[in-house]
């Protein structure tokens, strides 16, 4: 007899970093949708307060939590304080993340930091900190987001390129060494995904038609698009699946 898949997430707790808008506050709205208990964390608490509002007008579960993923110190108060409200976590979304397009000859040093810090040594130390407890019972999902612009060049983007490159590298040695202990440890690359933070560019028709003439698809992806990725990832379906990028980029990558 076969078991039959879904989301599996009914019940289980999920953190979302990065929730306090774009991808992150559309992925803790589906995942709630789909029965998770949602902690959200970010720097902007009152927008996670609205966010998680918003989420339990609809019957989900979701608390907000105040993380500065610059700080070590943070990272462990934050999710500390997730697993003595929520108990422990059964999946981290590391979605937190950001891009800011400078031409390479006028990347500075806090410019290299500033995204390095957030892309990179963030998201190690969440996947850290929430990796022993999950070693701890043998069980758990972590997601990290990643990037097309890890696998392919894009202009003026030399530090999240880098950054996103490394988050890939991150992803498969903690796979490899965490997979045999239960954990499952995988990254999602979308292309361009339109939110209200990249609706400006998107609305160039100009910028939108490089951008879509490096898509076979045809079209930017949307928040849906990356979230049935973090589905798949998250579920029972993808309990063989550790130390891979699963690529929602319309086969960017693929030309």
């Amino acid at each position: 007899m076969y078991k039959r898949f879904g989301s599996d997430l009914q019940g289980k707790t999920v953190v979302v970093t990065g929730a306090s808008k774009g991808i992150g506050r559309g992925l803790a709205k589906i995942l709630a949708n789909e029965g998770a208990r949602v902690a959200v964390a970010a720097r902007d608490l009152d927008s996670l307060v609205s966010l998680a509002e918003e989420i339990r007008q609809t019957g989900g579960v979701c608390e907000p939590f105040f993380l500065n993923l610059r700080s070590v110190v943070s990272i462990h108060e934050c999710f500390a304080k997730i697993e003595q409200q929520f108990g422990p976590i059964d999946v981290l979304v590391n979605n937190a993340g950001m891009g800011n397009p400078i031409p390479a000859e006028d990347i500075t040093e806090e410019d290299w930091d500033w995204m390095m810090d957030l892309n990179l040594k963030g998201t190690f130390f969440c996947c850290q900190v929430v990796g022993k407890a999950m070693l701890e019972r043998k069980k758990g999902r972590i997601i990290n987001m990643s990037s097309q612009a890890s696998i392919v060049a894009i202009p003026n983007e030399a530090v999240y390129c880098a950054s996103k490159g490394a988050v890939n590298m991150l992803t498969k040695t903690l796979a490899v060494e965490w997979s045999g202990r239960g954990i499952t440890v995988n990254a999602v690359g979308p292309t361009f995904v339109r939110t209200p933070g990249t609706a400006k560019r998107l609305d160039d028709p100009e910028f939108l038609a490089g951008v879509l003439a490096n898509i076979p698809r045809g079209k930017v992806a949307t928040i849906e698009d990356v979230a049935g990725a973090v589905l798949y990832l998250a579920s029972d379906a993808a309990d063989m699946v550790t130390g891979t990028l699963l690529l929602v980029d319309g086969g960017w990558t693929a030309i």
